[in-house]
């Protein structure tokens, strides 16, 4: 079989079926930035998930994701958080071609425009659920995606001061923090609802032990690219209000500069409006982070 980037998965659908029994249906699903993700089917009426990590700079690291992924799935078997559980793994992707984990097929669709207040309720309540967490096996320490590398003004931006600002304020240490265990890529393209009520969270491969705020932060810039930054707040307030944590606007911070792109290469972020939107997310962050001093 060949995926819609000419990609032969062949070998993997043969590996996986040696797990599951024979394949009925194989699709291949669709918003994957760092992987090619199938569903399948079996005879037995199983519904999985299989994740090949075919695109960089994540297939390097695949082993180390794929893995995380697996064992984060195997621990939460005994919470109440609703994830996927894993079923096989080719961390090395010697019988894949490439690093692969076959876990099962949550019900339910992702809708990034669940953006209403009750929606957004029930991801807070769905935040804090994760956050209150306590892991069972060694989860590694966050990592900043704002590298200093990124630490360059977009060419599209309408506001250099506002960027270098931003920048001079990740070249100071971090706040202090109470760590927990976080998603660490929460956001609604990672969601997903059945009618009214979350049947699942998804992708779990950057898990880690960090400050709580971090994972409403990269919520809130994601849902602000997609809809504005009034959004991202009612999210915020909404979580403020579940747990009674405060704000630490830095971290919102680290996460903007995080959607930069380093030296070379293209930014996940194209279109002109959203690129305007991250930046009035910053403006409106940045000005909380001067009224904190």
């Amino acid at each position: 079989m060949l995926t819609v980037d000419d990609l032969d998965v062949t070998d993997a659908l043969t590996w996986a079926s040696e797990t599951t029994g024979p394949l009925t249906r194989v699709s291949e699903l669709s918003g994957g930035w760092t992987s090619t993700m199938l569903s399948l089917a079996t005879g037995a009426g199983d519904e999985l998930v299989l994740r090949l990590m075919t695109r960089e700079p994540w297939r390097s690291h695949g082993a180390g994701l794929t893995t995380r992924e697996s064992e984060i799935q195997q621990m939460l078997v005994q919470t109440p958080v609703p994830a996927p559980r894993s079923r096989a793994l080719d961390a090395e992707g010697r019988q894949c071609g490439f690093p692969g984990h076959l876990m099962s097929l949550l019900p339910g669709q992702v809708d990034l425009d669940r953006v209403d207040k009750d929606s957004l309720d029930r991801l807070a309540h769905l935040l804090a659920t994760i956050h209150d967490v306590s892991p069972t096996i060694e989860v590694r320490t966050y990592q900043s995606w704002a590298w200093e590398a990124k630490y360059t003004v977009p060419h599209w931006a309408t506001d250099a001061g506002l960027w270098r600002e931003a920048f001079e304020l990740l070249r100071t240490d971090a706040p202090d923090y109470e760590p927990c265990f976080i998603h660490r890529d929460f956001q609604l393209r990672n969601v997903l609802w059945s009618d009214d009520r979350v049947s699942g969270v998804v992708d779990w491969v950057e898990t880690s032990i960090g400050p709580a705020w971090l994972d409403v932060a990269h919520c809130c810039t994601n849902i602000a690219i997609g809809h504005g930054s009034d959004a991202a707040d009612r999210f915020a307030a909404a979580y403020i209000a579940r747990t009674g944590r405060e704000p630490q606007p830095y971290f919102d911070v680290m996460d903007i500069v995080g959607f930069l792109p380093p030296p070379g290469r293209e930014g996940l972020i194209k279109a002109q409006d959203e690129r305007h939107r991250l930046e009035d997310r910053l403006s409106s962050v940045m000005q909380r982070v001067a009224m904190d001093r």
